[in-house]
């Protein structure tokens, strides 16, 4: 048997010259890579006829239907480009229900009948294609002997290549629905709520005086947290391959008690795996810019800038793709799991939200003096109602199995959803609804203490780390959204509730006017009302204080602390009626992304179980029977009686777990999804409980996991 120590200087070694590609010289044109491997805006430039360029970006920048005879000629432009990119096949790119991606490759060539073959790729390929929709989850909206389904092009996500080092490949995003026109996927729904929050947010720029504007975007910058670990690692660990967690672990004598990660040096290996990420995602065109050591040991963050919703959540994928691809290369697993390690911090994707305007205005940006930014103040009131009254549904879409280990933890925000405004802005909000005068204060400044340093200009409110939905400047930032999480579900709720939000303020501001009340203070009747109905939501303290529980119940607010609680969100009434009225989604189409969720849910746990179960019988029993084995022999009597008495608790816990998840009932019924939650985790907690104490009394030679304090520290 090898020994543990050897293992461990095995995995701490690494020879940077095996992935090394060396440093470029950055001020030289040919050195420039971001977006060489997009088929971008300046690319079309370059390679469509002068016309059908100009026809298709007026289409895109206008959010109109596409006309499809510019199909052929970008068609026939895309697959010269992809070509001498070496890229022998495509693939219509799509996001269905799983929460990843997929794609199926078709090939350019086909043959001639001469016996050669010729490159062909037609606008009606690039539009539509054909995948099996029977074998992804649809949450009953296909049948498994109804197969048919179809992709359609996005024109507003550039087309990529993905390379390989045997050729490479075109990537189309797509859409993807079912044969009777349902969404089978996140992209479409998050389409749909871009539009209609458009629509929404343009009517009321022009009750709010401002004609130029055509169009209102949702942007998005996506903060990525992960952890990364030696391979030799993860393939020792079946938990960790088959969850993408670690079912079992006792606590090391370090975790992150001293901080000395956050923000410290980056180890050698671990910088060089970001900056080969960092060059492929450019290379992709993903605006990828901060990168630093996150708080837990072996964690990290990548950060994007923001983009328009429905591109960055498709980058967002590219990114969570590109970084599990990478990781390999340099000897490490990129771990995206809300919780891979019990006791430490878990991994988040905060999705920070903003609306603007196609001349680059920010609606969302208070300026200097924001009791007098009319704009501001009354898109930020729509936004306040808008988590208010569907806080229940906000919480839904950053629900999942791992999600309940993370939220109301250190690192993430409590399951309550609350907003946090700052307080400044939320000065300015109180001193509205008091009808008093000028409610903004002075800037002000933070000393350095050295006259060596500038001041710095301080920001109207602190951050809050503890708050679910933060005010951030210029945009708000929700934080509950899960590390492995799609952006689309979140976003696309997000999208149509401020638009419901900014309708229903618009209509009382529209009242107000025709009234013959003067817009200035109509826009601030409009503020204060709706903050007076509202501000329950808003809340500055600590959200993982026991008073903020007792506090919001006071309020009213939901607390719907696991994923079984939060799901059925997303079919009440109102949620049906809300995505119904905006045609984002029909009652159909919602009860399908519930049931997908609740079966995610289940299956899920159930295999957790069944792999804790295992892995506690085959592993940990054989090693805890072997360590009394020693002892006994030693004759060592009190060690022996402890580690037997440990192994027999640990038998019996199995026996438990095992007898609890064989229980019957279907995996896509709430029912079952609440026994498993109260009865199948328990036991499987109890059984990690008993195993856990086992690791601390077991020789180290003879304990089959690799320990936290491998996993976490050793780079």
């Amino acid at each position: 048997m090898t020994h543990p120590r050897q293992r461990n200087v095995s995995a701490a070694r690494w020879n940077a010259d095996d992935v090394a590609f060396g440093i470029d010289d950055l001020t030289r044109p040919q050195n420039q890579i971001f977006g060489v491997d997009a088929f971008s805006p300046a690319v079309q430039r370059q390679r469509l006829p002068k016309d059908v360029y100009k026809r298709l970006q007026r289409t895109l920048e206008r959010g109109e239907a596409l006309d499809v005879t510019l199909a052929d000629a970008v068609a026939s432009a895309m697959r010269d480009w992809a070509l001498e990119k070496g890229a022998s096949h495509y693939t219509h790119w799509f996001q269905p229900l799983t929460g990843s991606t997929a794609e199926k490759h078709d090939s350019f060539f086909g043959p001639t009948g001469d016996g050669g073959a010729i490159a062909e790729f037609s606008g009606k390929e690039l539009i539509q294609g054909e995948p099996d929709a029977s074998s992804f989850p649809s949450g009953g909206i296909r049948a498994t002997f109804e197969a048919r389904g179809y992709t359609a092009w996005d024109p507003t996500s550039p087309a990529f290549i993905l390379t390989n080092p045997n050729g490479a490949l075109l990537c189309i995003p797509t859409a993807f629905t079912s044969w009777t026109g349902e969404a089978l996927d996140t992209k479409i729904p998050l389409l749909r709520s871009m539009d209609v929050l458009s629509r929404s947010a343009v009517r009321a720029l022009r009750l709010l005086g401002d004609t130029d504007p055509q169009r209102v975007f949702t942007t998005i910058g996506a903060e990525q947290e992960y952890f990364l670990i030696d391979e030799q690692y993860y393939y020792e660990r079946p938990d960790l391959q088959i969850t993408g967690r670690t079912l079992f672990g006792a606590q090391p004598p370090k975790g992150h008690e001293l901080d000395d990660h956050y923000f410290g040096s980056i180890p050698e290996r671990v910088l060089a795996y970001m900056m080969d990420t960092e060059r492929q995602l450019q290379r992709l065109g993903v605006p990828v810019k901060t990168r630093h050591n996150e708080v837990a040991p072996g964690q990290y963050e990548l950060a994007p800038l923001f983009e328009t919703s429905n591109v960055a959540a498709d980058h967002q994928h590219l990114v969570m793709q590109v970084m599990e691809q990478t990781a390999p290369h340099y000897g490490l697993i990129c771990l995206l799991h809300e919780k891979p390690f019990a006791g430490v911090n878990g991994s988040g994707k905060h999705n920070n939200w903003s609306m603007g305007t196609d001349l680059g205005g920010n609606l969302l940006d208070p300026g200097d003096t924001p009791h007098s930014n009319l704009v501001f103040l009354f898109y930020c009131s729509a936004v306040i109602k808008a988590v208010n009254k569907h806080q229940g549904l906000l919480r839904a879409t950053a629900a999942n199995v791992g999600q309940d280990h993370r939220l109301g933890a250190n690192e993430a925000p409590p399951a309550i959803i609350s907003i946090f405004l700052g307080s400044e802005l939320e000065a300015v909000f109180e001193a509205i609804e008091a009808g008093e005068g000028d409610p903004s204060a002075p800037g002000s400044f933070l000393g350095m203490g050295t006259p060596v340093l500038p001041p710095l200009p301080r920001h109207g409110g602190d951050r809050n780390r503890t708050s679910p939905f933060a005010f951030t400047g210029n945009k708000f930032e929700f934080r509950a959204l899960g590390s492995s999480q799609s952006l689309g579900l979140t976003n696309t709720v997000l999208n149509t509730i401020t638009a419901e939000a900014i309708d229903e303020l618009a209509d009382e501001l529209e009242k107000k006017i025709e009234s013959g009340t003067e817009l200035a203070a109509a826009v601030t009747e409009v503020t204060a009302e709706t903050y007076t109905a509202n501000k329950r939501i808003v809340f500055g303290g600590d959200g993982y204080a026991d008073e903020w529980q007792e506090e919001a119940a006071r309020r009213g607010l939901l607390n719907h602390r696991t994923t079984p609680d939060a799901l059925p969100e997303l079919v009440t009434p109102d949620a049906i009626a809300l995505f119904e009225k905006y045609e984002v989604l029909s009652e159909r189409e919602m009860e399908a992304r519930f049931e997908v969720l609740v079966e995610q849910y289940g299956v899920k746990l159930n295999i957790e179980a069944e792999t804790a179960a295992q892995m506690a019988r085959t592993l940990i029993l054989p090693a805890a029977t072997a360590q009394i084995k020693r002892f006994d022999e030693a004759g060592l009597e009190a060690p022996t009686a402890e580690v037997r008495g440990l192994t027999e608790e640990l038998y019996a816990s199995i026996l438990k777990l095992e007898e609890l998840n064989r229980k019957e009932g279907e995996l896509n019924d709430m029912n079952h999804i609440l026994f498993q939650r109260d009865q199948v985790i328990p036991a499987m907690n109890e059984v990690r409980r008993v195993a856990d104490r086992l690791e601390k009394v077991v020789a180290d030679e003879l304990w089959p996991l690799p320990l936290y304090s491998e996993m976490l520290f050793i780079k």
